[in-house]
């Protein structure tokens, strides 16, 4: 699923199809999370080249934030990471 070289993740195939490297994520100071942003992060960490301890340091992210946003892609995928659409999906999943 990525690339590896000595032992550590350097590349994995991103939401859109791409490679994502460390340096493609969004920066740690990212204060605009939309729905491709977190879509990355997520990809990342599932993918093994940011762990969720990191993850959640770099972009000062709740545990259950970031696994909100992984279930959230799960089931709906990218759009479901929209702030506009989360209510919406919450009404589907009671």
């Amino acid at each position: 699923m990525g690339v590896r070289t000595s032992g550590r993740t350097v590349s994995v195939v991103g939401p859109d199809g791409s490679p994502l490297t460390l340096d493609d994520l969004p920066p740690p100071s990212t204060k605009r999370w939309v729905s491709r942003r977190k879509a990355e992060v997520v990809t990342a960490v599932r993918c093994g080249l940011l762990s969720l301890q990191d993850a959640c340091a770099r972009y000062n992210l709740t545990v259950e934030e970031f696994l909100s946003w992984e279930r959230h892609l799960e089931s709906h995928g990218v759009a479901g990471l929209r702030a506009t659409r989360l209510q919406d999906y919450r009404q589907i999943a009671r």
